[in-house]
């Protein structure tokens, strides 16, 4: 006979982990314990040697779906003498270790029992059980018990408390257990706030509005979202028009993958992500149009599937998709509780849904894109957030990485693990900076986290850096400083666990560089402490600063200033025909003399100037725009390329920008210029000869590009990593930081 005691550290609450383990020592005839705490879970079996081998097989091959561990403590024992195997109650003192778990979509059984007529939960919205429902936008602390989360208010009925409390039941501890005699419901309201229905019949008036074309706020997991028909061009028009959303693409929600393959082709891998646990938005081609408005100019629509009993509920009503887009005014946080709805939404709404179980956080939507072969994210939160990036290795350190300021994330880093949060946004105004602000002492609160150390980007106008900087002076903590490159490709390396000496391509719109100019095409040769700029593009100026970031026109034209001076003025050119003749010569003299002109070495301009110079797009409505749809061209069979040289350490781009004025073929003229830039990595790849290679940065999302690079450098021995885990845009930034920060 003897005792084991088993420490697991992971996601391990909130799973179904204690009856999973209950379950298999009473089958087992073992005797003892299973207890969550602060840490994770602590399991004491005891009984004969054999079947103890046997239980902690089981544990690894059988544990719960969503469950995940991290790291397993085994110690034997001599026996402790128990009489029975019980589930004891949490233990709440210690240091916080415990993994918080996204929020899951509704589980199978739940989808029965919500669309069985004999089922007591019929038509619940606020179905789920311990493999579904929410975990992370409840939560209020840890560990995960239901005292601790925003469900604490609602008393279970003696049905429901008969689930919780039987460890073979499929609710057994399910937080947010609940049903309609007990739980919460629905409301529907007009945007005056005069109450229209509630629970099943606020349904069928929402289902009858959609019809009729109206737009609706929606409360849902992680906060609202505005709904409408999205294959109705006037309610997608009006939509656009009260958001103060030009041309930026909607997200659009499908009763399920059969409905939605009506509309699009997505692949065998982007179908296994619609239908993922996580639920995230999967970019797929399109195949049928919806409402034109839904996503102009571009062949992608952002797809997704219900994750959540409502959206159940209201699509199963319908035969047409939704457009689900976040419930907030352009730029400003997703909207999350009941009275801010009223305030901020009932002027983009025509009816607003409410329920009463609250929102303790935001969350936004995920989006995913396969890029180069590979799910990568474009947003990582709702269904991801805040499961841990493992890191390469281990530091007793505490670090806070508050990461930049477009797409914002923020991490906290401890041990061998950083904890990236949920997307917050571009941190450019006093609201988003405020929520930015409340997110971070919100983490640091549910973690019981302290920092040591909080790391910043270089950029010393980022709000994010300012903050960093307060806080590190009020708190007396050292601040370090990350050059934006080098944290993206740290954060690249870092997930995937790359310790060798890596050439990293870091290709975005915009990074403070050492030498005060705006980087953003940049070889880096890096380890985990320090990199050199290897190679880097010409630099051209950006006339106008800011207005140059929106307007590729001015890039354009500044390229063509460079190429042939006052000539460029009298050229007849997409991109001149885009300004007035004066203009273009006062813009000249701007150019000429470098007056609010900085200079940028950055990719992300180059392909802004490139759709100018082709006539794709002159002013973007949104930022990526022009990018984006010179991907859409891109023809895989054109293997033809731009010539280029070099002046040093400077890629010279002149010949690349000749060449694709004197085509005549945009198409061509695309494709051919994705392709010069593959071709640029190989030769520098070849030049340097270190065989790894990590690709990051916002333009790293466009598939063309990446597919190309992988496919020339893998074919001449290059191993390249992108991104899996976090996004190669800014979101990615603050794994790098943190990451720095522990390692320095």
């Amino acid at each position: 006979m003897r005792r084991a005691r088993v420490k697991l550290k992971g996601a391990v609450q909130g799973v179904g982990f204690r009856p999973f383990v209950y379950r298999i020592a009473k089958e087992l005839g073992l005797k003892g314990y299973v207890i969550n705490d602060s840490k994770g879970v602590e399991i004491e079996v005891e009984g004969e040697e054999e079947l103890l081998h046997r239980f902690l097989l089981r544990l690894s091959e059988e544990k719960p779906p969503l469950a995940r561990i991290y790291s397993r403590e085994v110690l034997f024992l001599e026996p402790a003498g128990y009489k029975d195997f019980e589930i004891r109650k949490s233990d709440e003192k210690g240091e916080k270790e415990v993994l918080i778990l996204p929020d899951i979509s509704t589980c199978e059984d739940c989808l029965r029992e919500l669309f069985d007529p004999k089922n007591r939960r019929y038509r619940y919205p606020f179905i789920n059980c311990t493999n579904c429902g929410p975990r992370f936008t409840i939560i209020e602390k840890l560990p995960y018990d239901r005292k601790n989360t925003t469900m604490k208010v609602f008393k279970m009925c003696e049905e429901c408390e008969e689930e919780y409390k039987n460890p073979l039941d499929r609710r057994f501890h399910a937080q947010p257990n609940a049903c309609p005699r007990c739980g919460p419901h629905v409301f529907l309201y007009d945007v005056k706030g005069n109450l229209v229905a509630e629970k099943e019949k606020a349904l069928d008036k929402l289902v009858k509005f959609i019809k009729e074309g109206k737009i609706i706020a929606v409360k849902g997991i992680g906060g609202f979202h505005l709904i409408c028909d999205a294959t109705n061009e006037k309610a997608v028009g009006e939509l656009r028009k009260r958001k103060r959303r030009k041309e930026k693409p909607f997200a659009v929600m499908f009763k399920d993958l059969k409905q939605l393959e009506n509309y699009a082709s997505p692949t065998e891998l982007e179908k296994a992500l619609l239908l993922s646990p996580e639920r995230p938005i999967v970019l797929v081609e399109k195949k049928k149009e919806l409402a034109p408005s839904v996503a102009p100019y571009l062949k992608r629509i952002g797809a997704f599937l219900p994750y959540s009993p409502l959206h159940h509920l209201i699509l199963s009503s319908l035969d047409f998709p939704v457009v689900a887009t976040s419930g907030n005014i352009s730029d400003e946080p997703i909207v999350k509780d009941n009275k801010e709805a009223f305030e901020k939404l009932s002027e983009l709404s025509d009816f607003i849904l409410i329920h009463q179980r609250d929102i303790r956080r935001r969350c936004d939507d995920s989006v995913v894109k396969v890029v180069g072969g590979i799910p990568t994210f474009i947003r990582r939160s709702r269904g991801y957030a805040p499961l841990p990036v493992e890191l390469p290795y281990s530091s007793k350190r505490k670090v806070l990485a508050v990461g930049g300021m477009l797409k914002n994330t923020f991490a906290i880093a401890f041990g061998n693990k950083a904890i990236p949060s949920q997307h917050i946004g571009d941190i450019d105004s006093i609201t988003n900076l405020n929520t930015f602000e409340k997110e971070v002492y919100d983490f640091m609160k549910l973690y019981e986290f302290e920092p040591e150390i909080v790391v910043c980007d270089l950029h010393p106008r980022y709000e994010t850096t300012k903050w960093a900087e307060r806080f590190a002076r009020e708190r007396e903590i050292k601040l370090v400083k990350v050059q934006h490159h080098y944290a993206h490709i740290l954060s690249c390396m870092a997930e995937n666990k790359v310790k060798d000496k890596v050439l990293g391509i870091a290709w975005d719109g915009t990074g403070y560089g050492e030498d005060g100019t705006l980087w953003g095409g940049e070889f880096l040769v890096c380890d985990y402490r320090s990199y050199e700029r290897a190679f880097h593009f010409k630099p051209f100026r950006l006339i106008g600063g800011e207005k140059a970031v929106k307007e590729p026109r001015r890039v354009a034209l500044s390229l063509l200033f460079e190429l042939f001076g006052e000539k460029a003025i009298g050229m007849e050119l997409p991109t001149l025909n885009a300004f007035g003749e004066k203009e273009v010569e006062n813009l000249f003299k701007v150019w000429k003399s470098g007056i609010n002109s900085p200079f940028s070495s950055s990719v992300g301009r180059l392909f802004d100037a490139v759709s100018s110079l082709l006539g794709i797009k002159h002013v973007l409505s949104y930022e990526g725009q022009g990018a984006m749809m010179i991907e859409d061209l891109y023809d895989p069979n054109e293997k033809g390329f731009y010539p280029y040289s070099m002046d040093g350490k400077k890629i010279v781009w002149d010949e690349i920008i000749s060449g694709l004025i004197e085509e005549k073929d945009v198409r061509k003229a695309s494709t051919r210029f994705i392709n010069t830039l593959a071709r640029i990595c190989l030769d520098i790849a070849k030049e340097l000869e270190i065989p790894n290679v990590c690709l990051s940065g916002g333009v790293m999302q466009n598939d063309p590009l990446v597919s190309r690079i992988k496919e020339l450098l893998e074919e001449k021995g290059f191993k390249v990593f992108t991104h899996q885990r976090v996004s190669p845009n800014d979101s990615g930034l603050c794994i790098g930081q943190a990451f720095y920060g522990m390692v320095i």
